[in-house]
């Protein structure tokens, strides 16, 4: 069943602008342009529920292939069909990959780090901010993998052309969102990009989309990874 609302299943509502809203599962007061058509709301924190175990799975992982770890993650019962977990996912899943393919870093503190930066990217910043979190979860993975900082000079430049270049071909799609089309596109283009600078040659599969059903708003054949008998 397509899936949206996590209290009702109904389509998701976008407002003008922000309303005071409270969570239904924690009861927590934010302000929010998001709500269900039958006036649900679940807070981000909410949405990410179980989302800690990314960390366990990623620790025990041999693959070199993020989309194959991705899709691991994917099938977790605390991922969605949208939602914010997918800027922790898309980073944890490059970083464990990257690790694996001989990247020299420290996985255990680098997934916690990106746990950290990934869960202060809230849901719908693709279409209120213009830049995907998916996209800058990709732009995050390379800012730990090079210590990048505000005052740094090369990294700091590498992660935010990691960023620009996922979401550019994340735009080059267009739109509505999906956050599994987003997140597969922000990994293939890490993989390159990563390839290129960091000489860090992780592997890579075809990705064929199963997850079209559970998306009220799937592109069909304007997505990449649509089934071609279906396109």
């Amino acid at each position: 069943m397509p899936e949206e609302c996590l209290i009702c299943g109904a389509p998701l509502q976008y407002l003008e602008k922000d309303e005071l809203m409270e969570c239904e599962l924690c009861r927590k007061q934010e302000m929010s342009k998001a709500k269900c058509s039958k006036g649900h709301y679940v807070c981000n924190e909410c949405h990410m529920r179980g989302i800690d175990v990314i960390i366990s799975l990623c620790l025990r992982e041999c693959s070199k292939n993020p989309i194959g770890i991705l899709h691991k993650m994917m099938a977790e019962s605390f991922c969605h069909m949208h939602g914010p977990e997918h800027h922790v996912m898309v980073g944890a899943a490059l970083l464990t990959a990257y690790r694996n393919a001989g990247g020299k870093i420290d996985l255990d503190a680098a997934l916690l780090e990106m746990q950290s930066r990934g869960r202060e990217v809230p849901g719908g910043v693709c279409g209120f901010w213009g830049a995907c979190g998916a996209g800058i979860s990709a732009g995050i993975f390379v800012s730990i993998i090079s210590e990048s900082t505000p005052l740094t000079v090369k990294s700091w430049g590498l992660s935010n052309l990691m960023t620009s270049k996922a979401l550019a071909e994340i735009g080059r799609i267009g739109g509505p969102r999906c956050c599994k089309r987003d997140s597969f596109l922000s990994i293939i283009t890490a993989i390159d990009f990563v390839k290129e600078h960091f000489g860090v040659d992780m592997e890579r599969s075809e990705v064929i989309c199963s997850y079209s059903p559970q998306n009220r708003q799937c592109i069909g054949k304007r997505c990449p990874f649509m089934v071609e008998s279906l396109k």
